[in-house]
């Protein structure tokens, strides 16, 4: 089974305790902020290469689903030295707060997430690196990259700058994966980039970073699962990881297309924030539920997104799509009540994109 770390160390009573210790010490000991969103990657049947994911927050990302076509001048959106691009691949993602893609796939298969991490630092500016916006940091991963090795090697080449929205820092880190099934995670912590680069790192969430996280999850034993198996229920991101962890590991090889993506979101599902469950003692984040969750089923090309405002589940068939230079961009609000199914034919044109 493949999570990152290897579960099967102990015996599942010797362990729980001293994990749960070790759990609550490391979320005590983080600052009471905010810190959410779940990733789930699913690379180890034939035939299955999916990634699921939450976007938990403390009010609307405002998101948008976006067509980016190929032949796209670009720029990273720094004063000094900022990076400069055209786009190779066209790609579908969701926007937020109009300031660059959270989420989405290229029509190579790379597909990219952006989540949060509290202790993210980027460091100061290096001038001789070309550098951009965080909130650009998928977009240029999906505009320019085809696989994750490229991706990792074109990390050491560019630095991510830090931003602010609405009153918050874009503290994040981000996740990719490729139709390989390859996956690196990559965060900024003490100003050094560190990046986790193999399939085995499937599920992210938030804080401690992802070193911390994986050594907390060996001190759980899921060698013999079944219904009494002890797991943690809450909403703070290392219950959400060892939870999708356990889970993920369950799956089988689906009999079809769509019994794949349904297994998938019903652990993605299964992470997700209630509305109104506590989060923190911080005012600007006392509820912080999940607002939507995005399946990129690369192996088929398709992009599913759906709103927990809505009773309905919405998909992009990138085959249908129009990557060519100089094709329009194109805009969706899918956050429309009447949305549900294939949206493909339901963008329309806009006279440019917004980041």
């Amino acid at each position: 089974m493949s999570i990152g770390p290897n579960l099967s160390r102990r015996p599942i009573h010797q362990t729980l305790i001293p994990a749960a210790l070790m759990l609550a010490m490391a979320l005590f000991l983080q600052p009471r902020s905010a810190a959410a969103c779940t990733r789930v990657l699913w690379n180890d049947q034939p035939g299955v290469m999916m990634t699921g994911r939450t976007m938990d927050w403390a009010e609307s990302t405002q998101p948008a689903l976006w067509v980016m076509p190929r032949g796209m001048a670009r720029e990273g959106g720094v004063p000094e030295n900022p990076a400069k691009w055209t786009s190779k691949y066209g790609s579908v993602v969701t926007s937020v707060y109009d300031l660059g893609a959270a989420d989405g796939v290229n029509e190579k298969g790379l597909a990219g997430h952006m989540l949060f991490l509290r202790a993210t630092d980027f460091g100061p500016r290096d001038p001789a690196k070309p550098g951009l916006l965080a909130g650009l940091w998928v977009q240029y991963l999906l505009d320019n990259y085809a696989t994750v090795a490229e991706a990792v090697e074109a990390m050491k080449k560019i630095q991510p700058v830090m931003q602010e929205a609405h009153g918050f820092k874009s503290t994040v880190h981000v996740a990719v994966e490729d139709a390989g099934g390859d996956s690196a995670i990559f965060e900024y912590v003490g100003g050094k980039l560190t990046v986790h680069h193999g399939k085995q790192y499937t599920v992210m969430t938030n804080d401690p970073p992802y070193d911390q996280q994986l050594e907390l999850l060996k001190k759980y034993d899921f060698r013999n699962p079944n219904s009494m198996t002890p797991l943690p229920g809450n909403v703070n991101p290392m219950d959400r990881f060892v939870r999708a962890t356990y889970f993920r590991n369950l799956l089988r090889k689906p009999a079809s297309e769509r019994e794949g993506a349904a297994a998938l979101m019903s652990i993605v599902r299964n992470v997700s924030v209630p509305f109104d469950a506590p989060y923190t003692n911080d005012p600007r984040f006392s509820v912080y539920n999940t607002e939507y969750r995005t399946l990129s089923d690369i192996a088929n090309g398709v992009y599913f997104w759906e709103y927990t405002r809505s009773p309905n589940v919405l998909w992009v068939n990138l085959k249908g799509l129009r990557f060519d230079a100089g094709s329009p961009v194109l805009k969706l609000d899918p956050t429309q009540a009447a949305l549900v199914g294939d949206v493909t034919a339901r963008f329309q044109p806009v006279p440019k994109a917004a980041f």
